[in-house]
């Protein structure tokens, strides 16, 4: 009993040290990603305010942040973000869906790669602004042709990171399934999927993101409501700041859509040993 109880504190100890070490090692990161960005929001406010910026092509800062402030007490920045966040969330999911259940089969099958594959390399390479007019043509100024130019930014990169993660898994791996007498259902479910997840995640992340470059240009081509709306009408009347706060708004939501699948990423793939970048000592 003694002898255990010898042994349990300094346990305790390595435990704390590992969890300072952790907290110290997020707090460094975040002071290390701050850093380039505070020096330069204070460059900005200290050129403007000298004067050696024009405040309609580029406004300070802080006027930036006042206007900011002045249009989510009004609620419409609120009613704007809103509706362009549950457009990119519905595009993404219909083209994101799509993407993974294809590369899923595309990924299994080399009949279907030789089938569907090269078509979909052709339209993968067709860029939204050629697409936008056709899909206004066709379906019109509604919600319907901006859901789908949001699906067809979306599919690509979650199809080709799947069939690409199925096709990368290790043939090793089908050898230890036919060992362990492993089913057709178990190889997949149990090797060539979990075997396939980073790079699906890595398809996730950029599905979200294109769906929200395919949000700006569906809402800038045609629409009455939205961060795209905002800003289009803002730079037709050359309100500098509003452009401005429509696009924080985009790169605040896009940021933190990217680090919750960054996170559902790191949970799902505690499993996981890669090198992850030399810390600095």
């Amino acid at each position: 009993m003694r002898a255990e109880k010898a042994v349990i504190p300094p346990l305790i100890q390595k435990k704390n040290s590992v969890k300072r070490r952790k907290l110290y090692l997020r707090a460094s990161n975040i002071v290390l990603g701050l850093i380039f960005p505070v020096c330069l929001l204070i460059a900005w406010e200290v050129a403007g305010t000298m004067g050696y910026l024009n405040p309609v092509l580029l406004p300070t800062p802080s006027s930036i942040w006042k206007e900011l402030v002045s249009m989510t007490e009004t609620g419409e920045l609120v009613r704007h973000s809103g509706i362009s966040t549950w457009r990119a969330l519905l595009g993404f999911l219909i083209g994101g869906g799509l993407g993974l259940t294809m590369g899923l089969w595309v990924g299994f099958s080399y009949k279907t790669e030789r089938l569907l594959d090269p078509s979909f390399q052709m339209l993968r390479t067709l860029p939204h602004l050629a697409i936008a007019p056709l899909f206004i043509l066709w379906f019109g100024f509604g919600e319907t042709s901006k859901l789908l130019l949001i699906a067809k930014g979306a599919f690509f990169p979650l199809y080709v990171n799947t069939f690409l993660g199925i096709r990368s898994v290790d043939s090793k791996l089908f050898d230890v399934g036919q060992v362990l007498q492993f089913s057709k259902w178990q190889m997949i479910t149990k090797l060539i999927l979990p075997a396939s997840l980073p790079n699906i995640f890595l398809g996730i992340r950029l599905s979200v993101s294109v769906a929200w470059l395919g949000l700006v240009v569906a809402e800038l081509m045609g629409s009455s409501a939205g961060l795209g709306y905002l800003i289009n009408d803002a730079r037709s009347f050359s309100l500098t700041t509003v452009v401005f706060v429509g696009i924080i708004v985009f790169a605040f939501v896009g940021k933190l859509s990217d680090s919750i699948i960054k996170l559902l990423e790191a949970r799902a793939l505690r499993w996981q040993d890669g090198f992850k970048g030399e810390e600095a000592k």
